[in-house]
């Protein structure tokens, strides 16, 4: 296999639809990282949504460790990037640097055997199951309400919900979810971070009385003894989830260890790329925990499907909307459930230069 012949990288700001915020953070716009890695005539697409310094950085420092480089040998490369990012540390902009250019790599790998990823890996299913996920705490219930109602008319049967920003109006606004979606839909909660421990357990309490099945993050992921804590005290009905934020295997591993979840997140665009997402899926299987993937659906999608202990995967509004709009695919929504399309090698997906161009930094 012809050895890595060029390594490109680009940003592009995306503005959202209006103003959103969750439990702990606001925003008006998304950043898109891709990295683009050719060779044998063919150009592998991998990103993450990160700051454009990420590009930069990837460009600068990534960049050499690439070149050259035999794709027959990827997790060969993902270890040398890792060495690389040393005095950088294993998280952060560093990490999603690894990871962009790691989901490039698959990307070309499989596109140069002419064999789409999920075949290349192996895969134990046919399609995904997914659910709805913004909800934002800036929405009007009247928002809300649009957005779930689009989900549901396209089958989807699982919706979150941001919470966290205002506490004492998440009752209120949980309740209006429910009115909306009726009894046979599950609700998501997530508050990123946003409780602490006797909060996220009051609410926990509220939450159960509208059927709540999934609190995410009730407090910090950093806080493991707290993630411990709830999951141990809530009603059966509600699972603890939590890994959306893990950059190294070893926080994966604190994560079950520790008991600290029922449900185990993990994002390719921020852990170490396919490489190491495949690892985090294989230790949760191992720990008999069912595993989530966390945002950028299309990335997902295709290697979520070689994963024996994935449970579904978060269709993210903002994600969505820019995978939607930047990148060619074909994965469809049939009866609630994503199916990606293996007509087409490597992750399946073309990006669209000429419609990115105006959002370029």
């Amino acid at each position: 296999m012809e050895s890595v012949k060029d390594v490109r990288t680009s940003a592009y700001v995306i503005p959202t639809e209006v103003p959103e915020s969750d439990g702990t953070l606001s925003w008006d716009h998304t950043t898109l990282v891709l990295v683009e890695i050719k060779a044998n005539g063919k150009v592998g697409n991998g990103y993450t949504y990160a700051d454009p310094a990420t590009a930069y950085f990837i460009d600068k420092t990534l960049k050499p460790c690439v070149l050259g480089a035999d794709l027959s040998d990827i997790p060969a490369i993902n270890k040398k990037l890792k060495k690389t990012i040393r005095n950088q540390g294993n998280k952060g902009i560093a990490m999603m640097a690894v990871s962009a250019v790691d989901n490039a790599l698959w990307d070309l790998k499989g596109k140069i055997l002419d064999l789409p990823v999920a075949i290349m890996l192996g895969k134990s299913r046919d399609d995904l199951s997914i659910y709805g996920s913004g909800g934002f705490t800036s929405y009007s219930d009247q928002q809300m309400r649009l957005q779930f109602e689009g989900w549901l008319q396209s089958g989807i049967t699982s919706v979150k919900m941001k919470v966290g920003r205002n506490p004492e109006r998440d009752s209120e606004r949980v309740k209006a979810a429910r009115q909306c979606i009726g009894a046979n839909v599950e609700l998501f909660v997530d508050a990123n971070g946003a409780y602490t421990v006797k909060e996220a357990m009051r609410m926990a309490r509220l939450f159960d009385q509208f059927n709540v099945s999934w609190f995410e993050e009730p407090v910090s992921s950093e806080n493991i003894r707290g993630l411990c804590f709830i999951k141990d005290k809530v009603g059966e009905r509600i699972n603890v989830v939590a890994g959306e934020y893990g950059y190294s295997l070893s926080e994966f591993r604190e994560f079950l260890e520790n008991g600290a979840v029922d449900i185990l997140q993990a994002d390719a665009t921020r852990c170490g790329g396919i490489s190491d997402y495949l690892k985090v899926g294989y230790l949760a299987e191992f720990f008999t925990i069912p595993f989530s993937s966390h945002c950028a659906p299309l990335l997902h999608a295709q290697v979520s499907l070689t994963l024996p202990s994935f449970l579904t995967a978060e269709y993210f509004h903002d994600h969505v909307r820019i995978e939607e709009m930047l990148f060619d695919n074909s994965a469809n929504i049939v009866n609630g459930r994503l199916h990606p399309d293996l007509s087409r090698p490597g992750l399946g997906l073309i990006f669209k230069h000429a419609d990115a161009e105006k959002f370029k930094i």
